[in-house]
């Protein structure tokens, strides 16, 4: 790294005070390799985040109403009964019969494509509702009531009751996330505390000159920190380009899944903007490390 003096008040305009080239340095790769892996366990805590959010959305108010009778044509009458009782009940907005092709194709992927005949597996009925207002227990106890005289093989859930399990393990890794970008952000710090303590110490002497013709502390510390910020924010650059690049190709696989739960997760323009904003963050961190650790090393060292 090359800290060059800014002007002294002795005359000396700019001096070298640690004569090193900063691309040939290490702490620029470390800083890329540290922002790639931030804006990487950023982008994963935003689809979460996005998941989470989009797929309650959708779900909040829904119903699903399924008829599980073995015999098709008792299935369908009691489908069709059911059907009729949910659009006159209050408070459900609408109700639909999810067509035998929709259901076929959902269930192919676990029992394979559905055989015709005797060998057919009964399949139950599905019914998707929406109510207007969030589902309670009181309101699925009252839809069971309701149908239970016309269409006694109906069960009655709330399909955000089908997704616990899924939200709270989504909730889990997303809090993951957040605790990996402030351990990247520490070992950041770290990273350039170790660096600017070995330029100090390596060049002790040097700095002590400097101080005895009259360079203030921080004077000296706005050396370091100028630096570290010029390494800083090309390493940023590398690791934002590099993070992006990965984010992208994930996106572009689980894109192609076709799956709602995952494509909910898709990153807006807003968290595009948080990502952009990693190696901003990361030179602020490193050169505000680097200057607090001069100034406290100075009043040690001289």
């Amino acid at each position: 790294m090359a800290f060059k003096l800014p002007s002294l008040p002795f005359g000396k305009s700019e001096a070298e005070l640690i004569p090193q080239g900063r691309l040939s340095g290490p702490m620029l790769w470390v800083i890329a390799i540290m922002v790639a892996l931030t804006v990487i366990a950023a982008a994963a805590g935003l689809a979460f985040s996005n998941t989470v959010r989009n797929a309650s959305d959708a779900l909040t108010g829904g119903v699903t109403v399924q008829i599980v009778n073995a015999q098709a044509g008792e299935r369908d009458r009691q489908a069709q009964a059911a059907l009729r009782a949910l659009r006159t009940t209050p408070g459900v907005a609408e109700a639909s019969l999810v067509s035998q092709h929709e259901i076929d194709r959902l269930i192919e992927p676990w029992l394979g494509a559905p055989a015709g005949g005797d060998a057919a597996i009964p399949v139950p009925a599905l019914i998707d509702a929406r109510m207007r207002d969030p589902v309670t227990g009181e309101t699925l106890g009252a839809l069971r009531r309701s149908l239970r005289t016309v269409a006694p093989s109906a069960r009655v859930d709330a399909q955000s009751t089908w997704l616990e399990p899924v939200f709270g393990a989504i909730g889990t890794l997303r809090w993951l996330t957040l605790a990996l970008v402030g351990v990247l952000g520490f070992a950041l710090a770290a990273a350039v505390l170790l660096a600017v303590r070995n330029a100090l110490g390596a060049n002790r002497e040097t700095i002590e000159i400097v101080h005895l013709l009259g360079g203030t502390d921080r004077q000296i510390a706005r050396v370091f920190q100028r630096s570290i910020g010029f390494d800083a924010a090309g390493g940023g650059a590398i690791g934002l380009a590099l993070g992006l690049v990965v984010v992208l190709l994930l996106g572009r696989q689980f894109g192609g899944l076709g799956a709602g739960l995952v494509s909910s997760g898709a990153l807006g323009w807003s968290d595009w903007i948080l990502l952009a904003l990693v190696p901003v963050a990361g030179v602020a961190l490193a050169m505000f490390t680097a200057r607090q650790t001069v100034l406290r090393a100075l009043k040690t060292m001289l």
